[in-house]
């Protein structure tokens, strides 16, 4: 963030060769409606402080909704962080969230069981 002219450029250049880019934690630190505009990014990833709560929540909830909606209109893949739950993946899924992030779907795994566990599921 010391250079955000060389970052843009750099991004620009990653996107040129076809990396797909993400907005991480959006919501927090450094993540702002400019930044949006102006970054090549495919997709955005919510920040797990707002969609734990989400349940809970009424203003976290509106934050979820309100960022998928956004996300979607700007032509963007949503990811939402944190789902530790049923009742937050069936609340993500009522918002059409693209994709979920958390416990309730994985603990984190060795690269190598992931490609057997995940082969063998999508093979069935």
């Amino acid at each position: 963030m010391d250079d955000p002219a060389g970052a843009l450029n750099t991004l620009n250049q990653l996107k040129s060769l076809g990396v797909q880019l993400a907005v991480d934690d959006f919501g927090t630190g450094y993540s702002s409606l400019s930044y949006l505009q102006r970054l090549p990014a495919d997709t955005i990833k919510i920040d797990q402080s707002f969609v734990g709560a989400m349940i809970d929540d009424r203003e976290s909830d509106t934050i979820v909704r309100s960022t998928i909606d956004l996300g979607h209109n700007l032509g963007l893949h949503v990811v939402a962080e944190g789902v530790e739950n049923q009742a937050i993946w069936n609340r993500l899924a009522a918002l059409g969230c693209d994709i979920a992030q958390g416990y309730f779907v994985s603990r984190p795994i060795p690269v190598e069981q992931f490609d057997s566990t995940w082969q063998a599921s999508l093979a069935s």
